[in-house]
């Protein structure tokens, strides 16, 4: 119960989240073409590694909150413009990654699932298109409170379950570090250079195409939605332990890969 009220409260700020992101259009085209290439990239190298897999789609949300929380590390040096473009390609991802909860595995979500994630991130976006509804305020109210509690509980007690020695070596675990940590970083930046390239999106010009790539790594750190559809989407115990396994290693390799690829592009500006 105490879980599916703290997942309901992470949705309802990723619903507000989506809602106040697509009010600035111009902004958001580049790193939506960005999120979409680091979701489809990841689940086809996934399914081509290990084909038929229920897990495919856990190789695609990327999580805001660890994500940003690993940018904010390279100190007030950091690019803002990429800082803009990770939380707006996040945020793309959430969306997509909702809409492939709804049609991929709608039919497994039960009553307290649906109104816990897909319920209370459409409450979330209703209340941000209300006038005079204080998103801003409200969003910057939740936010420590997803990144600092709401989180790092929900991801330690369900990481808490079902990992074995076994499944840090299976075929599930192994093709989800590749396609993370390889496909979120050629996904996003192919994707990117491609929209650019046919005049879809604008590259902003304090924006670069090395530290979309190192964002790209950071999009592999992905936990909290992944999580959520590792739950409904896979019957089996084993299976989800070793899901586990390979977004804990992913996530790992990513934050460490992104950090020190968007700490070197500091150093050679």
């Amino acid at each position: 119960m105490l879980l599916d009220i703290l997942i309901a409260i992470f949705f309802l700020f990723i619903g507000l989240e989506i809602t106040s992101t697509l009010s600035h259009p111009k902004q958001i085209l580049l790193p939506t073409f960005a999120a979409l290439g680091g979701m489809v990239v990841p689940a086809g190298i996934f399914l081509a590694l290990n084909p038929n897999s229920p897990a495919w789609a856990t190789a695609m949300p990327t999580d805001l909150a660890l994500a940003l929380g690993v940018f904010a590390l390279l100190g007030k040096g950091a690019n803002p413009a990429a800082r803009i473009f990770l939380l707006t390609l996040a945020v793309a991802d959430d969306l997509f990654s909702l809409i492939v909860l709804a049609i991929f595995y709608g039919d497994k979500l039960d009553i307290a699932h649906s109104a816990s994630t897909l319920g209370a991130a459409a409450i979330g976006a209703t209340l941000a298109l209300i006038p005079r509804f204080p998103v801003s305020q409200v969003i910057g109210f939740l936010s420590p409170i997803c990144t600092f509690f709401v989180v790092p509980v929900y991801v330690i007690s369900k990481l808490s379950q079902g990992i074995s020695i076994e499944s840090l070596t299976s075929s599930t675990a192994t093709s989800l570090i590749a396609a993370r940590v390889i496909g979120k970083i050629v996904g996003i930046t192919l994707f990117a250079w491609l929209a650019v390239k046919i005049n879809l999106a604008y590259l902003p010009k304090d924006l670069h195409f090395t530290e979309i790539a190192g964002i790209g790594a950071l999009a592999g750190m992905g936990l909290t939605v992944a999580l959520v559809i590792s739950e409904v989407a896979i019957d089996s115990e084993i299976v989800q332990g070793e899901v586990k396994a390979g977004l804990i290693i992913s996530a790992v390799i990513s934050g460490l890969i992104g950090y020190f690829w968007l700490k070197r592009s500091l150093v050679l500006k």
